[in-house]
């Protein structure tokens, strides 16, 4: 029988914006490999803003020995762009991509010459073949710009369709909306590996303006016990590890493949989820 306490753990980073950031994240980054990550990805910002960073950041935790992983995103981008980063993608060394449509830049209108992550997902295998581990995004809430659940997962059903290998979910807090989404893909025929993405919860506000952004929904009763402790910090993240580690043994006994943590580039609140679920090097 297979240990369940060897489920695989990835870990995601977004690129830092100064030097004093490249260094914090450096140091981040060494605390977080004791998880042994199956893959360590890093963002892109709108319409490819940070793309020097991100492939910086990529390069370096190459050369620390660890699989690294560049989101791509296609909104505002033209095939020529998109072709020179697949290149340049593929002379580091990089075998896995998250294949994103983005968000254009605050400003832009709708331009580029792709529209859907589905496009650029067909744009990646038409060039490179099979090079690539195309990943993509799932959202088992749904995402928050869908006509409708139908549509949301007709239009992941077309990713699937276009090449990709497998996805990862945007985060959520009820597990329910998670195998539901596994049963109507299985449904469908798409038996692709979807792995759960995991925020902890360090911070009321911050997981409020993300959630709200996003369209990521918390329970209410989550929501009413992160207010009832207005700024006591250390009740919110104590609060945080037993929701978020709970979770993640639901998902884990429900079959879950893999686990995605996004880390915001900080090392303590992955650790404790992880030490809690036995995944620690310790």
């Amino acid at each position: 029988m297979t240990d369940v306490k060897r489920i695989p753990v990835s870990l995601e980073f977004f690129p830092p914006k100064s030097a004093e950031g490249v260094e914090k994240l450096r140091v981040v980054r060494q605390k977080l490999y004791a998880l042994q990550p199956e893959f360590c990805s890093v963002t892109f910002g709108a319409g490819g803003s940070t793309q020097e960073g991100t492939f910086s950041t990529v390069r370096a935790i190459l050369d620390e020995g660890v699989s690294a992983v560049s989101h791509i995103s296609c909104v505002g981008a033209t095939r020529d762009a998109v072709r020179a980063q697949l290149a340049e993608l593929k002379a580091m060394g990089v075998k896995r991509l998250v294949t994103l449509r983005g968000d254009l830049p605050s400003g832009f209108g709708i331009g580029g010459e792709f529209h859907y992550a589905s496009d650029l997902v067909a744009f990646v295998r038409a060039e490179t073949g099979d090079y690539f581990h195309l990943e993509v995004a799932a959202y088992p809430e749904v995402h928050p710009q869908a006509r409708s659940p139908e549509s949301d997962l007709q239009a992941f059903a077309t990713k699937i369709r276009a090449g990709a290998n497998s996805a990862i979910t945007q985060y959520f807090y009820n597990p329910d909306a998670y195998f539901r989404f596994v049963e109507e893909l299985d449904a469908l025929g798409l038996n692709v590996p979807v792995v759960p993405g995991i925020m902890p919860i360090t911070s009321s506000t911050q997981l409020m303006r993300f959630s709200d952004a996003c369209g990521a929904e918390i329970p209410r009763w989550i929501r009413l016990r992160l207010q009832s402790f207005g700024d006591d910090s250390a009740s919110i993240k104590a609060f945080g590890l037993d929701v978020v580690s709970s979770l993640c043994e639901q998902l884990r006994a429900g079959g879950a493949p893999a686990l995605h943590f996004y880390t915001m580039n900080q090392s303590v609140a992955v650790l404790a989820v992880c030490e809690r679920l036995g995944l620690s090097a310790a």
